[in-house]
């Protein structure tokens, strides 16, 4: 009998637990995580690792002189047809009803305009953990760190918990509870809303189209230092129909992860800032046996994360094997301040025999991790960028249809 991959056969979807009106049950009294510098699965982005002084939190803006939620803003429940099932399963969502009887649009009421809630919601975790990212790139030992500041468009997503029931819940809804939940941000929107940023928002706003890539990303982990992974980036040499490889990097290092429920629209908000680091001191046989699994994968349309091996090809011997493909075509578009990122990815996970694909819009904000860059630079000018970055997002990029309801199923 033929060899059959894994992510070509059909597998059976194991039975999922029914909703229940139960959910969040406090697990904690911190308003903010300082994580460790370790690794957490978080979705699909990987095998997240912290930094040491890292910061973790939630916030919400549009509430009223007491900190409390508009009446009109309550916690739904949503199912996500996610191929990770611990990623879709369980999760509440704060839904404003206005927003559905008034067209999508709920007026801004409150003194402090919307850009700047967010700015002060975010600028002193950003100053303090970006004074240790200046610290790291001038360490003599990591001089090939490179620091991004990023904000990207979803919503966040809160797990539900049997502990509590849902109407007491929503009758004394407040941040107190939800900035003690395990939460996630759920990237993928409507490709209507792409349509709308490539084909309204790109003119709008002035950023200049730079490129397609079409890439796929392959990561590795080591057999013989479990907590080591390393991502490599590929372009097709179309002529062959073969993978080359292009770059190698060590994982992402998350400085700063702060997620903004944006309670007058339909979606939110998260800023990152995080390091990449390119991997520079692989040994002549480490780089071999990388080029081994690159050089044997197989382009497969028909296959999730578009790649696959031959049989007993996953790995090289007994120091790599891949964990993880991704087939990315993102559109680039710059102006002078930021870098907008519009991506189709396709995904798979060769240890869970799992994968999906999803649309995603990501700023890359350059001109704000310029300016954190500057020596002595005044935390003042870093806040009016930063507040114009924030006043170009809220006006232009979070409102879509609506694709989060209430017991609904979102196909990915």
């Amino acid at each position: 009998m033929a060899y059959v991959p894994p992510h070509r056969r059909h597998w059976k979807e194991s039975e999922r637990p029914l909703l229940t009106p139960e959910l969040l049950a406090p697990q904690s009294k911190k308003n903010l995580i300082i994580k460790p510098y370790n690794k957490s699965n978080v979705g699909w982005t990987g095998d997240t690792v912290y930094a040491d002084h890292s910061i973790f939190r939630w916030c919400a803006i549009g509430l009223d002189d007491e900190n409390q939620f508009p009446s009109s803003v309550n916690l739904e429940p949503v199912s996500l047809e996610s191929a990770d099932l611990n990623f879709g399963k369980n999760r509440v969502v704060l839904i404003n009803t206005s927003l559905i009887n008034e067209g999508g649009e709920v007026k801004w009421n409150l003194p402090r305009s919307p850009w700047e809630s967010i700015t002060e919601n975010v600028l002193e975790d950003l100053l303090s953990t970006f004074k240790h990212v200046r610290n790291e790139m001038k360490s003599a030992k990591l001089k090939e760190v490179h620091p991004f500041l990023v904000a990207r468009v979803g919503k966040v997503l809160f797990r539900r918990s049997p502990s509590v029931n849902m109407e007491s819940i929503r009758k004394k809804l407040c941040t107190e509870i939800l900035k003690q939940q395990n939460r996630v941000f759920y990237i993928n929107t409507p490709v209507s809303y792409k349509e709308k940023i490539v084909n309204e928002l790109v003119p709008k706003i002035g950023v200049d189209f730079e490129e397609e890539e079409d890439i796929y990303k392959v990561q590795l982990s080591d057999c013989t230092s479990p907590d080591s992974t390393l991502f490599c980036r590929c372009r097709v040499i179309k002529e062959q129909g073969k993978l080359e490889l292009c770059e190698i990097k060590l994982n992402q290092v998350r400085n700063m992860v702060v997620d903004i429920s944006c309670t007058t629209r339909n979606l939110d908000l998260r800023l990152i800032l995080y390091t990449k680091r390119l991997a520079t001191n692989l040994t002549d046989d480490e780089m071999q046996s990388i080029m081994d699994l690159i050089n044997c994968a197989i382009l497969d349309p028909d296959v999730k994360g578009g790649l696959r091996w031959p049989q007993g090809k996953e790995s090289s011997g007994d120091k790599y094997k891949v964990n993880r493909v991704w087939h990315i075509i993102a559109n680039t578009y710059r102006n002078s301040s930021l870098i907008l990122e519009v991506k189709h990815t396709d995904r798979f996970d060769f240890r869970t025999l799992t994968g999906e694909a999803s649309w995603g819009t990501s700023l890359v904000l350059e001109n704000v991790m310029s300016k954190l860059q500057e020596e002595n630079v005044e935390a003042s000018s870093i806040s009016e960028i930063l507040k114009e970055d924030m006043q170009l997002i809220w006006d232009n990029f979070l409102s879509c249809e609506r694709f989060l309801t209430g017991n609904c199923i979102v196909n990915q």
